[in-house]
């Protein structure tokens, strides 16, 4: 029996595909040999992430006396983010740079960074993932195969529409807006009145300009570098969740290693983080410029309140699960 996903790559030949990778990975390995890392990433070739997964390339490179490597594949060469969370799972892919909205489905702990108006600023961010909390997340994450490296930045993602403006609350009523592939997008979408359309991130555009979605939600850097801003020309800071992306790598890869390597793949990841955020702070405000500059309307005094309000029932439900209670509690309360 032949079935097809809702990427439209038929699941039988998308498990041919892992079962390939994970041959050569077999081939090629034996437990602590020398070899060369696969790394993907979603995002284009000269994106802040993709160029932190190459400074942990350098810093790998070098500190193992070129005995392990790593090559990043940007651009969704290895697959769009649904896809890749899979082939991470089982080995075929290596190391993987995702959002935490993005396989909040797999490991639902990474939901929580994901919950809609939790942080109060960027400053509460970094102080949620570069301590203690961050910590006991990442860890978190190896029941389900996966080993937590570090997290990257993603700014704070906002709205933009093609055709009508949100302004309030209630402009987004009826709006068809593209979503990550989660739950917990799908319904906190639902809660601002939208409908939530899950496809590909590689899809937005093609669907924009087909008209099969009136808008979408994304960070600036994305919005402009994917070329939104051209079909969709209105951008509402509604900054409703600030997410971060996470590095993993998969737990067969992990364990190849010896306890030294692990070390240097851990440290190299956490170097690339300080040196993303640097990048990320001029990606943002290249963006912003570049888009206002093409004659985007950016709008942001909208009453943020208003959807606070609409989605604290998404954080009342996650703080009701015992899993989940007590951490939203220390993140929200963390000064």
């Amino acid at each position: 029996m032949i079935w097809t996903d809702a990427d439209g790559m038929s699941g039988c030949r998308r498990w041919w595909a892992i079962a390939l990778a994970l041959a050569a990975v077999l081939i090629a390995g034996g437990t602590a040999g020398a070899r060369e890392f696969r790394a993907a990433d979603i995002q284009e070739d000269n994106y802040p992430t993709v160029q932190a997964l190459r400074m942990m390339d350098q810093l790998v490179t070098q500190r193992t006396d070129k005995r392990h490597s790593i090559r990043v594949f940007h651009s969704r060469q290895l697959g769009e983010e649904s896809q890749t969370v899979e082939q991470t799972r089982v080995g075929a892919i290596d190391i993987n740079r995702i959002n935490v909205g993005a396989i909040g489905n797999v490991a639902p702990i990474l939901n929580v960074l994901a919950l809609p108006f939790l942080f109060r600023s960027a400053d509460h961010l970094y102080k949620v993932i570069d301590g203690p909390i961050g910590e006991e997340i990442l860890a978190a994450l190896e029941p389900y195969g996966f080993i937590g490296l570090t997290f990257y930045d993603s700014g704070a993602r906002s709205i933009y529409t093609a055709r009508r403006p949100v302004r309030t609350i209630d402009d987004l009523r009826g709006q068809r807006i593209r979503i990550q592939q989660s739950d917990l997008m799908e319904k906190m979408i639902k809660a601002l009145g939208a409908a939530p359309i899950s496809l590909p991130y590689g899809q937005i555009g093609t669907a924009l300009t087909a008209n099969l979605v009136d808008g979408a939600e994304n960070n600036w850097p994305s919005y402009v570098s994917a070329g939104h801003f051209k079909t969709a020309p209105f951008y509402t800071v509604t900054e409703h969740t600030m997410g971060p992306e996470i590095v993993i790598m998969s737990r067969r890869a992990w364990d190849e290693l010896l306890p030294d390597e692990r070390a240097i793949f851990r440290n190299a990841a956490r170097e690339s983080t300080r040196y993303m955020r640097e990048q990320w702070l001029t990606w943002e405000q290249q963006s912003r410029k570049q888009a206002t500059d093409s004659g985007v309307t950016v709008i942001d005094k909208i009453d943020r309140k208003a959807f606070g309000v609409a989605t604290a029932p998404l954080r009342d439900e996650m703080r009701k699960d015992s899993r989940f209670g007590p951490l939203i509690k220390r993140i929200e309360t963390l000064q």
